[in-house]
């Protein structure tokens, strides 16, 4: 049993990491540079790694190994998270010296979202046994279905709630310093940034559906739930500039984090009928964590060994980053700039050139 100080003490760490975080990002608005975000990077990995030798030291083994196992199987399918937040940061042209502001605020919206989720997830486990099975029949469809997808990007204008957001808000067509609101002549409007932060908050949802269930395959426990997802989330902004780069690497990753889901859906599963058939066997944590971890080594060192990328066989299609759909807003650039536009073949069709995009929505200078 956790006790409340334990609760209050692991929620104060985690905010305060978070704010530092914000506060390094404040200070450094301009891009991160690939040797701060390894070294960051490193840090809260770091700081996972310690607290869960501290937990283990303090209350048991047993906890501190299914924080482990959680806490892999989280940290992967945030790389999960992390692809869709490239695509959404050069779907919208994001400008370079925004991107860590927009990250870090979908992050802590993420944190949020999670908690919430984590809640009602213990609270389903506890109150009804088949939501194991459920559990696990929505890892499986996810497995497949991450596979089976995976030739297709993310499709960032399907999402309706962005669609609603144009219709009915006004949105300008330029950046302003990373502000959430500017005035355009006498009228204040949303600025793209809202646009963005409302897509990553709606991202962030979807990924929690599938996460919790899967970090729940690996324990039952709300609080080694909690700081799995806590310690997994932490350090994703500059986690973001150093994958951001190795998409067209990791070839197999999606095959790798498909079969993690299945194993942990299978998992779920068994655990079900093992509640009313003892004879059948469960998984233990031990194994669990061995599994996830050799299937991780063996994707990344087959994505690594390979000669050159597999087109299609990365978990988004590269085309979502070098030429992304543009996202129409209610105004147009002016005639001068669409002038400058290109149109490139592939992914799912025509696509503007990002660079023309890029200077679109470049931010706005003020006097």
């Amino acid at each position: 049993m956790v006790t409340l100080w334990a609760w209050g003490l692991t929620i104060a760490a985690v905010i305060g990491l978070l704010v530092l975080d914000v506060v390094v990002s404040a200070r450094r608005p301009g891009p991160v540079q690939f040797r701060s975000a390894v070294g960051w990077s490193l840090f809260y990995v770091a700081a996972a790694l310690t607290f869960g030798v501290v937990l283990g030291a303090l209350g048991g083994w047993d906890l501190g190994g299914q924080y482990f196992a959680g806490y892999v199987v989280e940290k992967s399918l945030s790389i999960d998270n992390l692809f869709v937040f490239v695509i959404i940061v050069a779907a919208f042209a994001v400008p370079p010296e925004h991107q860590p502001r927009a990250l870090t605020i979908g992050i802590v919206v993420a944190q949020l979202l999670r908690g919430v989720f984590i809640a009602l997830g213990a609270a389903l486990l506890s109150a009804f046994s088949f939501m194991f099975a459920v559990f696990g029949g929505v890892l499986l469809i996810t497995a497949f279905r991450l596979v089976r997808h995976r030739r297709r990007e993310p499709a960032v204008r399907d999402n309706a709630l962005l669609a609603v957001a144009q219709r009915v808000l006004p949105i300008s067509d330029r950046y302003d310093r990373g502000r959430l609101v500017t005035r355009v002549g006498t009228r204040r409007t949303l600025t793209p940034m809202f646009m963005v932060l409302l897509a990553i908050g709606t991202t962030d949802v979807l990924f929690a559906l599938d996460s919790i269930p899967a970090v729940f395959g690996v324990t039952s426990h709300a609080y080694i739930v909690f700081c799995a997802n806590a310690f997994a989330l932490l350090g994703l902004r500059a986690l973001f500039f150093v994958v951001s780069g190795l998409l067209d690497r990791l070839v197999f990753l999606s095959f790798g984090l498909s079969a993690i889901l299945a194993f942990i859906g299978v998992k779920l599963v068994l655990e079900f009928v093992h509640q009313r058939t003892e004879s059948v066997p469960e998984i233990s944590t031990e194994a669990s964590l061995v599994v996830i971890v050799v299937v991780l080594l063996v994707t990344t060192v087959a994505s690594l060994a390979a000669n050159k990328p597999i087109q299609g066989d990365h978990l988004y299609p590269r085309s979502a980053i070098d030429a992304p759909t543009e996202l129409s807003l209610k105004r147009s650039p002016p005639q001068g700039e669409r002038s400058k536009e290109g149109v490139t073949s592939g992914g799912t069709g025509t696509q503007a050139r990002s660079d023309s995009r890029a200077e679109a929505w470049a931010p706005e200078t003020r006097t």
